[in-house]
C-alpha cells in the first residue's frame, strides 16, 4: 500500500456530504453583522441573498454558469460561505494572489457539452444561486464555515462560541485545472478532470490508470492517476459534497502564512518562527443564517430537497489509514530482528511486534525520535518546523526474549567520563595513541584513558576488548555509582512504601476501605523486587486519615497494633519512628491484624470533611526521618475542604469555557501545593493519588504533586465496588508492582551544534539541564526538545546520551545510560523520509496540552493546524516533484499524521465544551505527559477488533478496521481500546447465537444496560474473547473498564466519541474534512 499510494476518484477538495451539519453561527447570538473585505482594505458586510431568490433550476437544465465552483451566496450544508480575504504569502515569494489570477476567463461550455458531461456522469441537477459578479480577489476565495466547536453536529446548538479572529481564505483550482485526491506516499493521484479538460482525455498531471507517472516525487511511488471516467466534469464537484474551506474546528482559522505564536514547546517559544509569514488580524463575529430551503441538506437529519439520484460520497477508503499502515509495517518488519547498529535507521512502529538486538544504539522501547536525521542547519529546521524532539522511557521493560541490561562495575573510581562534558564512556569516544587517551565524541575533548582501564587497540583502532565491555559495544547499559553520587555521601536504604487511607463517611459507606484492606493482604506479598533476590526489601507503613491523622506502629514484637492519632493538621509531624515503616514478612501478623481491624474501627464514623495536603507532607516527614526515598499510595474520595493547610474551594466555572480565563481550570492553586512538590522531590517522596470523586475535586490542584513527583493518578468516577471494583484493584495491582526507581535525576547530553531545550513529563526542574523525579517506574517518559545553536557535521552526525542516575528497589544506587546517533542532513527529503508520525504525535499532544496552561485553547488549536499545514507544505515545495497544486502530497512517512492531528484536536482538554467535566480534562491533560510513544499513539487512534467473524480456535487476532461509525455493522461485534477505556459494541441485529455463546442470555434484549464483564462460560467463543479482553488487560499499563453497550443505546453515545475519524461528539471535524482543510491550507501556503 505504501508503494502504490491511494486513488481517490473524486475531487478531492470536498467535505463528505452526509457527514453534514456544519454548524451555523460563530460568535454569540445577537451579535452583530460580521465585516468581511480584503485584509488591510475597507470592510464590507456581507448580505446574504433573500431565501425566496434561491430557486432550483428546470429538471434536466443545465446549471448556470459561474466563474467559481460554486456560486459564493448558496448555502451549503446549513452555513453560509463568505468570501474571505487572500492570505499573505511573502515566504515563498510571491505577491497575495487568488488561484484563478494567472488565467484567463473560461467561456462557458455549450449545453449541448454540458448535457453530454450529465449523462455521462449521472450527476443530479446543482441549485444554482444567484450570478455573483466576479469582480475582486477577496470574492473569488469562497468560504465555507467550519462546523463548530464545542458543539455536537448532528443538530444546530442553541449557543455558538466565538469565533478565532482569522479564517483562511479558501482557494479553488482554475476552472480549468483538475481537482484531485490525497496522494500518498509522496504520489500524486488524480480524479476526473474538471471543465475545462477535452473530453475523455487524463486529468492534467495524472496518467491515466496504471500509465508510470511523468512526476511521480523524488520520494515514494509511481504515481496512480485516477481514470478520467469519460468525462470532465461541470464546474460543479461531481461528487455533491460542497467543497470545505475554513478551518475544520472552530478557532481553529488562521491563515497560516504566520509563524505560531510564541508560546510554550512546539508552540515557538524559542526564536521567531519562519520569516515573512505575517500574521494577520480579522474581524469575525454574529450569527450565521439557517440551512436555505430547496438547497442540498443542509443538516444530516433534513433530507435534500432536490430532485435526482443520489449524490456521490468521497470514498474514505480512498485516503490514508492508519490501520493500514501499521498493518504494512507488520507485515514488513514483524517478528524480525531489529539490530540497532546503523546511525539514524528508523526502526519499526510501536505497534509492530519486534525483536531489538543491541549493537551500539540504545533499542527503541527505551529512545525513539521525530526524525531520525536532523537537519544540518537551523535555518533547515525553522524552514520545515518538524519539531526535533526524542521521547525516553529510561526504565522501559523489556520483552523476555531481549537480554536485560548489563551492569558495569568500575570500582571505586566510578564510571569513566569526559572530563570536559562529563559524558559517560560509551561506543562513541574514539581510542587514539594506541589506546593511551580518547577523544570524546560530544564535546571532541581528548581524555587520558585511566591506567586501569587501558587495552590495546587492533588493527581497525578498536579496543582489543571491545565486545567485552557493554559501555563500548552496546547503546544501553548500567554503571555501579560510587558514593560520589549518593545523597551525603551514605549509600542510601531500601525504600519504602506508605498506603494513606481516607476513611471519611463516604469511603467507608460505598465499602472501598474494606476493599482496600483486604487487597493489600495479599498484595503486600508481591511487593516489587530486584531480579535474583528471594524477597523484597521494600519497608511498609499505614495512615488513616480524614480531619485528623491516624498512625499505626506495626512493629513486630507487638502483639496488637498502635494507633496514635495528629489533630494538628497545621505543624504536621510524625508520632512515632521506630514500628511505622517495617519489613512486611517481620510483620506480617501485626499488619493483618491491623488491616481487618481499620474498616470495623471506622464504621460508625460520619465525618465526611477530609484534609490532604498534610497527608502528603506526612508521608515526607516520615520518609526523611527514615533516611529513605519511597512512594505514597494515597486514597481520596473528595475535595480536602477540612479547615488545615491545603484546604480548596469548588472553583469549577464553566462560565470560562470558551474565553481567555479558560486556562485558569487548568493551573493548580499555588502556596502550599507547589511547596509539597519541592519538598516531595528533594526526599525523593513520590505520590500516586486513586481518587474516588462524586462531583468536582479540583484535580488540576490534587494532582500537581503527583504530576511532580513521578507519581501517577487515577481516577474513578462515582465508584460503586460492584461494578469498578475489579478495574480498581487491577490498577492498583499494576502501580504496586511495577519495576520502579526512586530519587531519580535524568541529564541528557548532546554533540556539539544542538542541545536539549525543553523537557516534558512527570518531572521538575531546578534549573534549565537536571530533570528530577522522586520515582520513575517503567511507563513513566520524558519527551525533550533539541534546538540547534550551531551547524551539524553530515559525516559526524548527531549523538545523544541520556543518563539517569537513580536508586533501585534494593537500595543500590546505578547509573542508567542510553546512547542514540543520528544522521544530519542538508536535504530536507532525508528529514522527511526518517519522520516517524507516533513519536511527532506525542511531542504535538505534550507541547499542546503544556500550552492551553498559558494561551487561549483556541491560539494552541490555531498553532497546530498552522504548524501541520507547514510541515506538509514544506515537504510538498521542497520535497516532492512538480505536480498540480490541486494534488496533495504526503510524504510516506507522514501520511497518517493528519488523522493523529485531528484526533488529537478533539481530545478533551483541547475541546471548550461545557458538556465535559472540567476534571476529566485535567485528568487527561496531565496523564499524557508522562505518556510514551505507545500510550499516546494507542490514545489518538483506538484500536476497534471485530470479533463477530473470528474463529474461537484459531490463535490470530482479527486485524483491527479504521475507527470509524461506517466500519459498524448491524450484525457485528466490535471491541474498541485505547489504553484507558474499553468497549464490546453488539449491533442490533447481532445473532442469537452469538449472544447465547457470549452472554448465556436467548437474545440482545435480555441484556442488563450496565453489564461490565463478561460470564465465564464453558464454549470456545467465551473463552476466545474473554482471553483477548485479558490479554489487553495484562498488556497495557492501565487497568480498562469493559463497558457492554448495545446499538442504539444510550451509552452508546461515549462510545462513539472514540471513533476518532467521525465527526467529535463535541464539536471537531471528520477525518476527510480535516484533511481536505489542510490540504486547502497548504495550497494557500504555496500560492
Amino acid at each position: 500500500m505504501s508503494q502504490q499510494g491511494y486513488v481517490a476518484a473524486p475531487p478531492y477538495s470536498q467535505a463528505q456530504p452526509g457527514m453534514g451539519g456544519y454548524q451555523g453561527g460563530y460568535g454569540p447570538p445577537g451579535a452583530s453583522q460580521p465585516l468581511y473585505g480584503h485584509y488591510g482594505g475597507s470592510t464590507q458586510p456581507f448580505n446574504a441573498p433573500p431565501t425566496g431568490m434561491m430557486k432550483s433550476p428546470a429538471a434536466g437544465m443545465p446549471p448556470a454558469p459561474a466563474s467559481t465552483q460554486y456560486n459564493q451566496n448558496v448555502q451549503q450544508n446549513g452555513a453560509h460561505r463568505y468570501p474571505a480575504p487572500p492570505a499573505a504569502s511573502a515566504a515563498y515569494g510571491q505577491p497575495p494572489q487568488s488561484s484563478y489570477n494567472s488565467m484567463p476567463p473560461q467561456a462557458p461550455p455549450t449545453t449541448q457539452q454540458i448535457t453530454n458531461q450529465m449523462n455521462a456522469m449521472s450527476i443530479g441537477n446543482y441549485a444554482p444561486g444567484p450570478q455573483a459578479p466576479v469582480n475582486s480577489v477577496a470574492q473569488q476565495h469562497l468560504q465555507r464555515p467550519p462546523p463548530m466547536m464545542g458543539q455536537p453536529q448532528m443538530h444546530p446548538g442553541p449557543q455558538s462560541p466565538p469565533m478565532s479572529p482569522q479564517m483562511s481564505p479558501n482557494q479553488f483550482p482554475p476552472a480549468n485545472m483538475p481537482m484531485t485526491a490525497p496522494a500518498m506516499a509522496g504520489t500524486p493521484l488524480s480524479p476526473p478532470p474538471v471543465a475545462g479538460s477535452p473530453m475523455g482525455a487524463p486529468p492534467m498531471g495524472a496518467p491515466s490508470m496504471g500509465a508510470p507517472s511523468m512526476g511521480a516525487p523524488s520520494m515514494g511511488a509511481p504515481s496512480m492517476g485516477a481514470p478520467s471516467m469519460g468525462a470532465p466534469s461541470m464546474g460543479a464537484p461531481p461528487m455533491g459534497a460542497p467543497p470545505m474551506s475554513g478551518p475544520p474546528m472552530g478557532g481553529m482559522g488562521g491563515p497560516f502564512p504566520g509563524s505560531p505564536p510564541p508560546g510554550v514547546g512546539g508552540f515557538q517559544q524559542a526564536g521567531p518562527g519562519p520569516q515573512g509569514f505575517p500574521q494577520q488580524p480579522g474581524q469575525f463575529g454574529g450569527p450565521m443564517a439557517g440551512p436555505q430551503p430547496g438547497m442540498p441538506g443542509g443538516f444530516p437529519s433534513g433530507p435534500s430537497q432536490l430532485a435526482g439520484p443520489p449524490q456521490k460520497k468521497l470514498d474514505p477508503d480512498s485516503i490514508p489509514s492508519p490501520t493500514q499502515v501499521i498493518e504494512d509495517d507488520q507485515v514488513r518488519r514483524g517478528e524480525q530482528v531489529y539490530a540497532t547498529n546503523i546511525r539514524g535507521q528508523v526502526p519499526p512502529l510501536v505497534t509492530t511486534q519486534f525483536t531489538a538486538q543491541d549493537q551500539g544504539n540504545a533499542s527503541p522501547r527505551f529512545m525513539r525520535c521525530t526524525t531520525y536525521s536532523l537537519p544540518s542547519t537551523a535555518d533547515l529546521a525553522k524552514q520545515c518546523q518538524v519539531p526535533l524532539a526524542s521521547i525516553i522511557k529510561p526504565l522501559a521493560c523489556l520483552p523476555k526474549n531481549e537480554t536485560p541490561l548489563y551492569v558495569v562495575n568500575h570500582g571505586e573510581t566510578g564510571p569513566i567520563r569526559c572530563n570536559r562534558c562529563k559524558a559517560y564512556m560509551c561506543p562513541y569516544m574514539h581510542f587514539t595513541e594506541g589506546g593511551r587517551r580518547f577523544q570524546c565524541g560530544f564535546c571532541n575533548c581528548v581524555n587520558e584513558v585511566p591506567v586501569f582501564y587501558f587495552q590495546h587497540l587492533d588493527h581497525m583502532g578498536r579496543r582489543v576488548d571491545f565486545y567485552e565491555r557493554p559501555e563500548l559495544s552496546l547503546g544501553s547499559y548500567e554503571f555501579e555509582a560510587t558514593l560520589d553520587y549518593c545523597k551525603n555521601n551514605k549509600p542510601p536504604n531500601p525504600p519504602a512504601f506508605i498506603f494513606m487511607i481516607d476513611v471519611s463517611y463516604n469511603n467507608i459507606k460505598s465499602g472501598l476501605v474494606k476493599m482496600i484492606c483486604n487487597e493489600l493482604k495479599t498484595l503486600l506479598e508481591k511487593l516489587p523486587k530486584e531480579e535474583g533476590r528471594e524477597s523484597s526489601v521494600i519497608k511498609v507503613g499505614f495512615v488513616t486519615y480524614n480531619k485528623v491523622l491516624h498512625f499505626y506502629n506495626v512493629k513486630s514484637a507487638l502483639a496488637q497494633p498502635q494507633m496514635m492519632v495528629v489533630s494538628d493538621t497545621a505543624e504536621m509531624f510524625v508520632p512515632l519512628l521506630d514500628g511505622f515503616l517495617v519489613n512486611y514478612q517481620d510483620s506480617k501478623a501485626v499488619i493483618y491484624n491491623l488491616l481487618d481491624q481499620i474498616p470495623d474501627m471506622f464504621a460508625n464514623s460520619n465525618e465526611s470533611e477530609t484534609v490532604f495536603a498534610p497527608v502528603i507532607q506526612a508521608g515526607v516527614e516520615a520518609l526523611k526521618a527514615a533516611e529513605c526515598s519511597g512512594k505514597l499510595f494515597i486514597f481520596q474520595s473528595a475535595m480536602p475542604t477540612a479547615e488545615a493547610p491545603g484546604k480548596l474551594k469548588n472553583r469549577d466555572d464553566k462560565k470560562l469555557i470558551n474565553t481567555d480565563k479558560e486556562k485558569t481550570l487548568f493551573q493548580p492553586q499555588k502556596g502550599v501545593y507547589e511547596q509539597l512538590a519541592k519538598d516531595c522531590v528533594a526526599n525523593g517522596c513520590s505520590v500516586d493519588l486513586f481518587l474516588f470523586p462524586s462531583q468536582y475535586v479540583d484535580l488540576t490542584t490534587l494532582a500537581s504533586v503527583p504530576s511532580h513527583t513521578g507519581g501517577s493518578v487515577y481516577k474513578y468516577n462515582n465508584f460503586q465496588v460492584e461494578t469498578d471494583g475489579e478495574h480498581f484493584l487491577r490498577d492498583l495491582r499494576k502501580d504496586v508492582q511495577k519495576p520502579i526507581g526512586f530519587d531519580a535525576v535524568m541529564r541528557v547530553r548532546t554533540s556539539t551544534g544542538f542541545r536539549a531545550t525543553d523537557f516534558f513529563g512527570a518531572i521538575h526542574m531546578n534549573n534549565t539541564t537536571d530533570v528530577e523525579m522522586a520515582s520513575v517506574d517503567c511507563d513513566k517518559a520524558v519527551t525533550v526538545e533539541f534546538k540547534h545553536d550551531d551547524s551539524l557535521g553530515e559525516d559526524t552526525g548527531a549523538l545523544i546520551q541520556c543518563a539517569l542516575l537513580y536508586t533501585t528497589l534494593s537500595g543500590q544506587r546505578r547509573l542508567r545510560i542510553h546512547n542514540l546517533s543520528l544522521n544530519c542532513s542538508s536535504q530536507l527529503s532525508d528529514l522527511y523520509k526518517s519522520c516517524e508520525t507516533d513519536s511527532l504525535i506525542n511531542f504535538f499532544a505534550k507541547s499542546a496540552y503544556r500550552a492551553i496552561l498559558n494561551q487561549p485553547i483556541k491560539n494552541v488549536r490555531e498553532i497546530l493546524v498552522n504548524q501541520t499545514a507547514h510541515m506538509l507544505a514544506c515537504y510538498r515545495k521542497n520535497c516532492a516533484s512538480p505536480s498540480a497544486a490541486s494534488q496533495l502530497i504526503l510524504p510516506d512517512t507522514m501520511k497518517v499524521f493528519p488523522v493523529y492531528m485531528n484526533s488529537l484536536m478533539k481530545s478533551s482538554p483541547l475541546v471548550a465544551s461545557t458538556e465535559l467535566p472540567t476534571d476529566d480534562r485535567a485528568h487527561q491533560r496531565l496523564s499524557v505527559q508522562a505518556m510514551g510513544v505507545e500510550e499516546t499513539q494507542l490514545l489518538l487512534y483506538p484500536r476497534l477488533i471485530p470479533l463477530h467473524n473470528m474463529d474461537p480456535s484459531s490463535d490470530v487476532l482479527p486485524a483491527p478496521v479504521r475507527c470509524s461509525e461506517e466500519r459498524l455493522s448491524d450484525s457485528g461485534m466490535f471491541l474498541l481500546e485505547n489504553g484507558h477505556s474499553m468497549f464490546l459494541w453488539l449491533g442490533q441485529g447481532s445473532s442469537p447465537d452469538l449472544i447465547q455463546g457470549l452472554f448465556n442470555l436467548p437474545s440482545l434484549a435480555h441484556l442488563q444496560p450496565d453489564m461490565t464483564d463478561l460470564p465465564e462460560l464453558d464454549n470456545p467463543l467465551s473463552k476466545k474473547i474473554r482471553s483477548i479482553v485479558n490479554d489487553l488487560l495484562e498488556k497495557r499499563s492501565n487497568s480498562m473498564k469493559l463497558h457492554i453497550v448495545r446499538q442504539k443505546d444510550k451509552p452508546e453515545i461515549v462510545f462513539r466519541q472514540f471513533l476518532v475519524e467521525d465527526k467529535g461528539l463535541y464539536g471537531g471535524a471528520s477525518y476527510m474534512d480535516f484533511l481536505c482543510f489542510v490540504h486547502r491550507e497548504i495550497r494557500q501556503l504555496l500560492t
